[in-house]
């Protein structure tokens, strides 16, 4: 490699890593909802379907900016990009605090649309930063990323628990606007730079690959993982609330423990990795997940429901990093972005889950909630089971080591 060339790879991978710092402020803005649906009184009624109508106002202002960034991305440059995408949270959040308790929930939902708007095209812009370090090392980036990620879903979990009772909620939303308005002059300063990923696969190449059964099997148990993650992470407060009948304050405590589990499990995971056989231990965590979630189904008391969290959240926590680790393997000129075949499958499931349990829930009682993830962790394991059978009846590379 050339000294120019070496000297702009090192340029790129020092802004990627600074561009990391917005996977944290990604992490608070996708798992604010959970953590402030108490604070709208939830947990006091049986709006269900008003709940998973806020999911769903924050998906489709997800897949808004998704689209858009596609198109405006390539244009525009990337501290641009990403200045507008906290603006937008920014400003959101704002809007929520300004709007009456009395209001009807349709002036909730619009500024949960900005805020989503705001998300998905920081999502977009982010994983456009980070490309040069995943290209360099694609299992490190990803598991460095998500453990921003998980740090901002902790911060956002504990940040409600601890002014819950002590601030009003117009004050929980100021205070949380904060956040990505300090963002905004932190993106505004760097010059943050880079080029449209190449390599990434045509709509052609998209379709060629989901017609092949490795890529379909990829792209259902991601779309399955992703909706038990953000199912549980979405209604585990209301759940808590409702079925154990604790306070919020515990209920957003203990909806910190499911990301911090989350967090600590996929950390655990990268050390893990050289010692362990990866299909056991993908194998192990959905076992793991499944019993979690019968724990939390049945128990009455707040010690099983502890428990149950921790096994939850420790079992999803290899699924992911493993999955997408062996993805790259398999498809090389994917990365884990927003806007391509596999990954686009994946988030679908993970924005779908938390709206359909408001249609679950108002049906058949809050005992939904985890009797969806429940159905959705017996089929991971059907699929690792599969996906396993293709990788030794096709003779192909070993997908589970």
């Amino acid at each position: 490699m050339s000294s120019s060339g070496s000297d702009q790879l090192r340029l790129k991978t020092a802004l990627a890593r600074k561009a990391l710092a917005g996977f944290f402020l990604s992490g608070l803005l996708s798992s604010y909802l959970g953590a402030i649906l108490p604070a709208w009184g939830y947990h006091l009624t049986e709006d269900y379907q008003t709940v998973g109508s806020y999911f769903l106002s924050m998906n489709l202002g997800i897949w808004a900016a998704l689209w858009i960034g596609a198109r405006v991305l390539p244009k525009t440059r990337l501290g641009t990009t990403l200045v507008v995408a906290c603006s937008l949270a920014c400003s959101g959040f704002v809007y929520l605090a300004l709007v009456p308790p009395t209001f009807s929930p349709w002036w909730r939902m619009a500024g949960v649309l900005v805020i989503g708007c705001g998300a998905g095209l920081l999502n977009s812009a982010m994983f456009q930063a980070i490309t040069p370090l995943y290209r360099l090392e694609p299992a490190a980036t990803v598991n460095l990323a998500g453990t921003f990620f998980g740090l901002g879903c902790v911060v956002m979990a504990v940040l409600a628990a601890g002014t819950f009772y002590v601030y009003s909620v117009p004050s929980i939303l100021v205070f949380i606007a904060l956040i990505p308005g300090f963002f905004i002059p932190f993106y505004a300063r760097r010059s943050i730079t880079t080029e449209l990923a190449d390599g990434q696969p045509s709509w052609k190449q998209t379709f060629s690959d989901l017609r092949r059964p490795i890529a379909v099997l990829f792209a259902l148990l991601l779309f399955f993982q992703f909706g038990n993650e953000w199912a549980i992470a979405g209604w585990l407060p209301l759940y808590l609330c409702k079925s154990l009948g604790i306070s919020p304050e515990s209920s957003l405590v203990m909806l910190a423990v499911y990301w911090l589990a989350l967090l600590v499990g996929r950390t655990l995971v990268v050390s893990l990795l050289p010692r362990l056989h990866h299909g056991k231990l993908l194998m192990g965590g959905a076992m793991g997940a499944l019993l979690g979630c019968l724990i939390l189904i049945s128990t009455d008391n707040i010690f099983g429901a502890v428990v149950g969290i921790l096994l939850v959240g420790g079992g999803f926590a290899p699924v992911y990093p493993l999955v997408v680790e062996k993805i790259g393997g398999r498809f090389p000129y994917y990365r884990p972005g927003l806007f391509n075949g596999i990954f686009s499958i994946a988030l679908t499931g993970g924005m779908l889950a938390p709206w359909s349990l408001g249609f679950f829930t108002d049906a058949w009682g809050i005992r939904a909630v985890m009797a969806l993830p429940l159905l959705g962790t017996v089929m991971v394991v059907l699929l690792l089971v599969a996906i396993w059978a293709e990788a030794h009846f096709m003779s192909a590379p070993r997908v589970l080591k």
